[in-house]
């Protein structure tokens, strides 16, 4: 034995990786965040909500996928902050998320109040205000991102989607469809396809990329929030 270091290990040989191998031990992880359901392949989509810079999403959808995100994003240990003129069909999600904890809070619209986000504390403001939603008092900055809903395309969707770095686009009609379209620069096919989606399916897309994501609620948000549906 020696004084202070307990008996001698065994004696083996050190574990080298030449440098050229190091890239093969990449780990198979992807981008951190919200998971917002799977790809067409079966991988899981993920939605880095969290940023240290501004990130707005619109989504053209139902308030079903809006509800199970502010549900996963709080789960994510972000606060939520509800902007909406019909309070009563966000108090129970209020309710029950964070076990008790405060975390999804309801404003009227136009009265969010400053959330002070920081990389320890986190900020989603969600924007439920109907087809022609006001400019936000909050807008989006370091570690504070804002999803905003419409449920259907609007006179104003042109400037927010232009103003989006993301945008999510459910089951809509086929002039919706066409100008949506031209908005984000879709082929073809993805333009065919929009008035068909099911419920649960969204189109997230920049002008540049896109994915079909199927989103589907677990046990506990399915008790709570009914299951996927893309009319309200």
């Amino acid at each position: 034995m020696r004084g202070g270091f307990g008996l001698v290990g065994p004696r083996r040989e050190r574990h080298l990786v030449a440098a050229a191998d190091l890239e093969a031990l990449a780990l198979p992880v992807g981008d951190d965040g919200v998971v917002i359901g799977v790809d067409a392949g079966g991988k899981p989509a993920v939605l880095g909500i969290n940023r240290p810079t501004p990130y707005e999403v619109t989504l053209i959808g139902g308030l079903w996928t809006a509800q199970v995100l502010a549900l996963r994003a709080a789960a994510t240990g972000a606060r939520v902050a509800v902007e909406t003129g019909r309070a009563p069909v966000w108090s129970g999600l209020a309710r029950a998320a964070g076990g008790g904890q405060p975390c999804v809070t309801l404003h009227d619209v136009g009265r969010v109040p400053p959330q002070g986000a920081s990389a320890g504390s986190p900020v989603l403001v969600v924007r439920d205000c109907g087809m022609r939603p006001p400019r936000g008092r909050v807008a989006a900055g370091a570690w504070q991102s804002v999803l905003t809903l419409l449920p259907y395309l609007s006179p104003t969707a042109p400037r927010l989607l232009r103003q989006s770095a993301l945008v999510g686009v459910q089951r809509v009609s086929p002039d919706e469809a066409d100008q949506i379209g031209r908005l984000m620069n879709l082929p073809q096919g993805a333009v065919n396809s929009l008035p068909t989606l099911g419920d649960g399916v969204t189109l997230w897309c920049t002008p540049r990329d896109r994915r079909f994501v199927m989103t589907q609620g677990t046990e506990a948000e399915t008790g709570l929030l009914g299951g996927a549906r893309r009319i309200d």
